[in-house]
Order: C-alpha cells, then sequence, then structure tokens
C-alpha cells in the first residue's frame, strides 16, 4: 500500500467517525464541530481524487462560512434542547420505518442500474487532458465558458428563491419603531427644534 492509500483510508475512516457522531451527540454545539470535521476530511479525499478546486471550495464555503454559521445561531439562540429531544423521541419509530424504506429504495435502484453504452467515454470528453489543462482551469471552462448560460440562470433562480423565502417570512409588527430615513432627510429644521427662554433658577 502506498502513501496515498493510508490517507485515503484514513480520511475516510474519520469521516465517516465525524458524520457518526454528528447525528448522535448529545450537545448540538459538538454536532457542529464533528459537522466541520467531517468537512475537512470530505476536503482531504477531494484532494486525493484531484479535485483540489472542489477541495478548497469546501472549506472556504461549508468550513468557513456555513458550520461557522450554525455554530454561532446554535450558540446564541436559547434553546430548550430538552423539549426538542423529547419530541424527537415520540416520532423516533416514524423516522426509523421512512429511513428503512429509503434504505430499500437505493439498494433496489443501485441493484437495477446498468450503466449506458458510452457513458464513460461521454463524461470524459466533456472535461479536457488533465495533462493539458489544471483542475480549477478546466472548471473554470467549463461553468463561465461553455455553461455560462446555465450557470447564470441558475444563480437567477436562486436569487429568486432567496426574494420570495424573504418575503414569505417577513412579518411588520406595528408595536415595534421603525426608522423613517426619508422623514428624517426632509425634515424641516425650523419645525424640528423649539427654543425655550428658561429663566434662572426655573428650570423647566
Amino acid at each position: 500500500m502506498t502513501i496515498a492509500d493510508y490517507a485515503f483510508y484514513g480520511f475516510a475512516i474519520v469521516l465517516i467517525a465525524a458524520g457518526l457522531m454528528v447525528t448522535i451527540a448529545r450537545n448540538p454545539v459538538h454536532s457542529v464541530l464533528w459537522l466541520i470535521l467531517a468537512f475537512l476530511n470530505a476536503a482531504g479525499l477531494f484532494v486525493l481524487l484531484g479535485a483540489e478546486f472542489v477541495a478548497m471550495l469546501l472549506i472556504i464555503v461549508y468550513v468557513g462560512a456555513v458550520a461557522v454559521l450554525f455554530l454561532f445561531v446554535v450558540m446564541m439562540l436559547d434553546i430548550d434542547f430538552e423539549e426538542l429531544k423529547g419530541e424527537m423521541a415520540r416520532y423516533m419509530p416514524l423516522a426509523l420505518l421512512i429511513g428503512v424504506i429509503l434504505l430499500m429504495q437505493f439498494a433496489m435502484a443501485y441493484g437495477a442500474w446498468v450503466q449506458a453504452d458510452g457513458a464513460l467515454g461521454l463524461r470524459q470528453a466533456v472535461t479536457p487532458d488533465v495533462a493539458e489543462v489544471d483542475n480549477a482551469r478546466a472548471l473554470g471552462l467549463l461553468i463561465y465558458d461553455k455553461y455560462i448560460f446555465l450557470f447564470q440562470v441558475a444563480g437567477l433562480i436562486l436569487l429568486v428563491a432567496m426574494i420570495g423565502a424573504i418575503v414569505l417570512t417577513l412579518r411588520h409588527r406595528k408595536d415595534v419603531k421603525r426608522q423613517n430615513v426619508l422623514a428624517q432627510m426632509y425634515r424641516d429644521p425650523a419645525k424640528a427644534m423649539e427654543l425655550v427662554d428658561v429663566k434662572p433658577g426655573q428650570g423647566l
């Protein structure tokens, strides 16, 4: 076995163990930390596969932004986790049943899966030769050159979905004082202040 084989088994074993600890950890903060460890080991596996760009993307986006955001939200929100665990225990039999059904469906799909003739050649024809173009440059050529229209449409769909989620969840409360910037900008200084002649010793 080579060093790459040992590295693969090391990353894979730690990734599986970290993913298991994410689901069984009692403390949500510990679950997020285990999730970060799982992301780092998944990035190591991508490096072994030669996908350096995807590995760095996994570390920068998921570890550096998403997982840290999860950690801050879990730490700052005052959530009664004991009550949540009680609710989860009530629906655990139904969740196990759904999980078993999903595993059976995956097993059936894997058993019936057959690779089409010429599929491997079609997949290899999309990407340029690794010896000629490095991984990050090849991915950039595919996204920003060959499939630029589809990439931009996908970004617009995500933008519309984000705006829709904000509109659906936005609630205007009447009992909350809000700042009216335009009213502050257009106010008349003569009406905004009042000069009071206070005589000595009287006060307001």
